[in-house]
């Protein structure tokens, strides 16, 4: 059986134009008219020498931090960026989903918006038409079909992109992490959705942090490592791979913005340590940069190591009275974690409108219990909270 993707020895690399110096003044602006213009270029590989083969049929998780080149590699399959070197054959059609609002426009309605994608994907009015309605209820977007896509939330227009690119016949399904948009109920219906088209023949390729995800979807993972691809296997294997160089590499894997911004937006998220004992508190420092926005909203989930969400909070500038060059610390509760590793994801929104800005998959840390203190009876699987529930006994 030939493959239905070979990717043979891509690359892709970006040239970063270095000034050598900055004039800050008026005078050296004028005299930076008679000077030569001096800077450097630094190349960046943001993939290098990635090589591979998918099947039909074949369901392929990618797994690695942020930055490891995971969206780089989609753009490149979906010919939205081309290769710097290497090539790739593609024996089907594809469909992607990589961005909210990609391959749509914001002026043409719902409906329209179904067609003008489907068009885009490769697919026939003929074959759009047969699939309409089944879009159409999947996506949940019936009441709003004929209203402008600019009006849409972005879980509404999430919602309509998947639908697309599931329901159209197309033989590949290249999907990003924006299922992260979506709800919890709407990413159950996806991932339905996607296990019914695997086992339909079609080959899917899905990037995800919720590894838990990748793990029940996914018979194959990829594992790519600052753009090198470190390792491919079964799942089982790739996730147990990622997993131990994530909590054990001793790498600083706390978040720093590493450009200016014109908005309210996270400057550094830290912790003190990504190592505690069970009984400890863990303890995040927060510092923001920008004006800040009093109607915004701050909010933070906590995950298991395998990307189940645990809980979640989110509260309001005004009431956590965040200002202007102060920092803001966040404490779990001591000993509601059980040993274990974990990561938190953080976000700054506006109420009922987009994310300001959004840090996913940060700050790694790991509960242990190295005294052997904290309560096991083997044979019980211990789960992830210690939740102390009051007990009492009276009389009948």
């Amino acid at each position: 059986m030939k493959p239905i993707l070979e990717i043979q020895h891509i690359s892709k690399k970006f040239r970063i134009r270095h000034e050598s110096r900055s004039y800050l003044s008026l005078r050296d602006s004028f005299t930076e008219l008679f000077r030569s213009n001096k800077s450097t270029t630094e190349e960046f590989f943001a993939l290098k020498d990635i090589h591979f083969d998918v099947f039909p049929g074949d369901t392929i998780g990618i797994v690695g931090k942020n930055g490891a080149g995971k969206s780089t590699l989609l753009k490149i399959l979906s010919r939205i960026t081309p290769p710097s070197s290497g090539k790739i054959k593609c024996r089907g059609r594809m469909a992607s989903l990589l961005e909210v609002g990609t391959g749509f426009h914001p002026e043409l309605s719902g409906r329209e918006n179904i067609y003008f994608n489907g068009s885009i994907l490769g697919m026939k009015k003929q074959e759009i038409d047969r699939n309409f309605d089944a879009i159409v209820d999947f996506s949940g977007v019936e009441k709003f079909l004929d209203t402008p896509l600019k009006h849409y939330s972005s879980g509404m227009q999430l919602r309509l992109a998947f639908a697309v690119a599931a329901f159209l016949e197309n033989e590949i399904l290249v999907i990003d992490e924006v299922l992260a948009v979506g709800d919890a109920e709407f990413q159950k219906k996806c991932l339905g959705k996607m296990d019914e088209v695997s086992k339909s023949g079609r080959t899917i390729l899905f990037v995800s942090h919720h590894l838990t995800s990748v793990e029940q979807l996914c018979s194959k993972s990829i594992y790519l490592q600052n753009g090198q691809l470190k390792n491919f296997d079964v799942t089982p294997t790739i996730l147990s791979e990622y997993l131990n160089e994530i909590f054990h590499s001793g790498d600083d894997n706390n978040y720093l913005c590493t450009k200016a911004r014109n908005e309210f937006s996270f400057q550094s998220i830290a912790l003190d340590t990504n190592r505690f004992e069970w009984h400890e508190s863990v303890t995040v420092r927060i510092k923001f940069q920008e004006e800040i926005v009093p109607s915004a909203i701050i909010g933070y989930a906590l995950f298991a190591a395998n990307g189940t969400r645990l809980f979640s909070e989110y509260k309001s500038v005004k009431e956590l009275n965040i200002k202007n060059g102060l920092e803001l610390i966040l404490q779990l509760p001591k000993g509601i974690l059980l040993p274990g590793n974990y990561y938190f994801g953080f976000a700054i929104s506006l109420p009922g409108s987009h994310n300001l800005d959004l840090v996913e998959n940060t700050c790694h840390f790991t509960i242990s219990d190295e005294k052997g203190e904290f309560p096991f009876h083997p044979g019980i699987e211990r789960g992830y909270l210690n939740i102390e529930s009051h007990w009492n006994c009276t009389e009948q």
